[in-house]
């Protein structure tokens, strides 16, 4: 059962680099170019990101261009209106809430859900607090549907 707000010690960790990787075959220009044409097909950040390390040997866009994916698409105005992490979130929360009027008696499931829409609710505090969410944003259920 995963306990609200700890952090786990297992993850990998990169290591520490001051430079970039010389064997990448791509500039910088180049590689702002893949990012935005990736986002106009309707990728979102972190898959850009999967996309250019799998497909195209980009191992970091932050340590050869110096600006993250995510910035690199404000810049372009191509970044969603929610941020990808909230957006996900509110997905899970929608099918799990599909899940309990099928099966109404799921207590693990309702479990779930409060643990889940808490753990929204706490991220929507700080983007609010960071000024990415507009200060009068609310979370509700039927705020969000699915693609």
């Amino acid at each position: 059962m995963r306990k609200s707000k700890k952090k786990g010690k297992s993850h990998s960790t990169r290591p520490v680099k001051t430079e970039a990787d010389k064997w990448v075959k791509y500039s910088p220009n180049e590689i702002e170019s893949l990012v935005v044409e990736l986002a106009r097909k309707g990728l979102g950040p972190s898959m850009i990101g999967i996309r250019l390390r799998d497909q195209y040997g980009i191992p970091s866009v932050k340590e050869l261009t110096g600006k993250s994916i995510s910035y690199i698409l404000k810049e372009k105005n191509l970044l969603p209106t929610l941020p990808e992490d909230l957006q996900n979130m509110m997905q899970r929360a929608q099918k799990i809430r599909n899940h309990l009027e099928a099966h109404p008696k799921d207590v693990f499931s309702k479990r779930g859900l409060m643990l889940l829409e808490s753990r929204i609710y706490r991220l929507v505090k700080y983007y609010k607090r960071e000024g990415i969410l507009p200060a009068d944003w609310k979370y509700s259920a039927t705020l969000f549907t699915p693609k």
